[in-house]
């Protein structure tokens, strides 16, 4: 059976090295279909979703398939409407530093949700987000998975406490929207940075709770900058766009990160001279 992955960018920036990787990877491994993560509304912008479309022709991938998540919001209320008739649901009018007021963890440490507002009743004219109940759904907080890279996983879905599914804004949460879209996708298998594969167990929950498919799952190695940072939009890491105006062909840096083994020591990712491709070379993590 051929394997059905997915790459989900959000548009709050040009794509860099690091989404070229993870994107090639996930089209080495099955039919790739794309997503583009869009509902944090103050931050997407819809000239990066041409942008995104545009780096992927330059890298030769066509996606066989494409979904804008913001147009996915309606399906994403009736699932979540389903769970408020369960009543697994409760509204948390927490702030996030009222969160980690509450939670006081110790440097280093989760800072979990200690269940404020599980009870409570909102203030009228307030805004609140709906929160997952983790005790009531019955399920067990240690979930497993299958990952290509490392074998048999588990973890705890209960580490950041009762997950917020609903945001204050009237948007879907992160990991509520990934789940329902990679089932209505059809993806088997989830390929993405090995820095995500703390959200598994949560993601696995979910997908119990709704009766979805449970992909399998490959978290790949990561591209570093010189610091030995995961590159990131936040840090500038140098843009497709840019190496495409060094004269890089996009073909051929596809086809050297497709050749790049996904398990394995992070990689370095440094600059080399106009018109040619990255050197990449083998660099351990640090702290891995």
């Amino acid at each position: 059976m051929t394997e059905i992955t997915r790459f989900a960018p959000s548009p709050t920036g040009p794509l860099h090295l690091g989404h070229a990787f993870s994107a090639v990877q996930a089209a080495a491994h099955g039919a790739l279909m794309l997503r583009i993560e869009d509902i944090d509304r103050s931050r997407c912008r819809p000239a990066h979703v041409a942008g995104i479309l545009c780096d992927l022709a330059w890298l030769g991938l066509a996606p066989a398939a494409f979904l804008l998540q913001s147009e996915a919001r309606p399906r994403h209320r009736a699932a979540l409407d389903l769970l408020r008739q369960r009543g697994l649901l409760y509204a948390c009018t927490c702030t996030r530093g009222q969160v980690e007021a509450a939670a006081a963890p110790h440097e280093g440490e989760t800072r979990a949700y200690p269940g404020t507002c599980r009870g409570r009743s909102p203030p009228a004219d307030m805004p609140f987000a709906w929160r997952l109940d983790l005790a009531a759904t019955g399920l067990p907080m240690v979930q497993e998975w299958e990952d290509l890279a490392t074998g048999r996983q588990q973890g705890r879905a209960d580490a950041a406490g009762d997950p917020i599914i609903w945001r204050k804004d009237d948007w879907p949460a992160y990991h509520f929207a990934c789940v329902l879209d990679d089932a209505a996708q059809g993806v088997t298998l989830v390929v993405r940075g090995r820095d995500l594969a703390e959200a598994t167990p949560l993601q696995r929950l979910l997908q119990a709770l709704l009766g979805l498919p449970a992909p399998r799952y490959l978290h790949h190695r990561l591209l570093l900058n010189a610091a030995g940072k995961r590159l990131a939009k936040r840090d500038r890491a140098e843009t497709l766009a840019s190496l495409g105006a060094l004269g890089v062909r996009g073909a051929d840096l596809a086809a050297r990160l497709a050749a790049l083994p996904p398990v394995g020591p992070d990689l370095l990712a440094s600059a080399a001279a106009a018109g040619s491709v990255h050197s990449l070379q083998d660099q351990p993590r640090k702290g891995v």
